[in-house]
């Protein structure tokens, strides 16, 4: 973020007229039309009120948001923030909870399911795509770390038994509840989530699609553009939502691949946009993990200015 957008979300913030019309030139709402990707990422301005809020994601050429942080029993707030984003054409692209579904300790996880079953009644109430967490881990001391048995029959079983739990406790029909892929953990590979909307067998189990967290080797670093035409070949249609990052390889006496923003390590970006952008639904690709707010403004620009070259971010 630079300092003329902080101005415009302090101006924001007051709630001044006059100035928010002289000082924030927003976007007109309208929708987004078919061809094209909706981007996003976390803000760290913008003010609590949701029609702020909702501009301020405008401002900045973004047309996909992550949920703000309303309670579930806070209707009227659920409300004011759907009509505020929808009035933007913000699309509101996903509800975390993150924890561990497989955590050892039996009480952790009827919380942690409890926790989960909680986001996707709220993603249903916005209207989000999805909510979204990792399948699990039976580490039992980093929450989403590597385990032996985390590509055993047992995961694969207690996965698809969660995902049917929460989705019917929920029963959606506007939002999907995904696993994010994983590189140690079920789902790592698209085949393997083939297999898991089968096994599940609920239309409210969707895919969360981060090709990052797939490149768990040397080929599928080096050869991401081939893994990521068949995530969309295999998994296009169920796609809810998006993470947006890239890596490189820092080299060391075994393999260490490290994030960093799009556009600054080895991820076929130009595939990942143009793939995107043809599935009807317009699942949002949403930046994240960025230490701050400087490296998320070089990777917004860097992935607008991709995107207009390729035709699939509005000029």
């Amino acid at each position: 973020m630079n300092r003329r957008y902080f101005l415009k979300a302090a101006l924001l913030a007051t709630g001044s007229t006059p100035l928010l019309q002289s000082m924030v030139k927003a976007a007109e709402p309208g929708t987004l039309g078919r061809g094209f990707i909706r981007l996003g990422g976390p803000l760290s301005a913008g003010g609590n009120d949701p029609e702020q809020l909702a501009l301020a994601h405008r401002e900045l050429g973004y047309r996909a948001a992550y949920c703000p942080n309303v309670k579930l029993t806070d209707t009227d707030r659920i409300k004011a923030t759907q009509a505020a984003f929808a009035r933007q054409d913000v699309t509101l692209a996903e509800v975390g909870r993150w924890c561990n579904l497989l955590d050892p300790d039996a009480e952790k996880r009827r919380q942690n399911l409890a926790t989960v079953t909680e986001g996707l009644q709220l993603a249903e109430a916005l209207g989000a795509r999805c909510c979204v967490d990792i399948a699990g881990s039976f580490n039992p001391k980093v929450w989403y770390g590597p385990h032996k048995e985390n590509f055993s029959p047992a995961f694969f079983d207690a996965a698809v038994e969660n995902a049917r739990k929460i989705i019917d406790a929920v029963k959606p029909t506007r939002t999907k509840f995904c696993y994010e892929m994983m590189g140690w953990a079920m789902p790592e590979s698209a085949d393997r989530y083939v297999q898991m909307i089968k096994a599940v067998d609920r239309p409210g189990f969707g895919v969360h699609l981060d090709p990052c967290n797939l490149v768990n080797s040397p080929d599928r670093y080096y050869a991401n553009t081939a893994l990521l035409n068949e995530c969309f070949d295999k998994l296009g249609a169920h796609i809810a939502s998006c993470h947006a990052k890239d890596l490189v390889w820092d080299i060391e006496m075994n393999v260490h691949f490290r994030e960093v923003r799009p556009g600054a390590g080895e991820m076929d970006y130009r595939t990942f946009l143009k793939r995107l952008a043809a599935l009807p639904q317009q699942p949002p690709l949403m930046l994240e993990h960025l230490p701050n707010q400087e490296e998320y403004g070089l990777a917004r620009q860097h992935l607008q200015t991709l995107g207009r070259e390729l035709g699939v971010l509005p000029s």
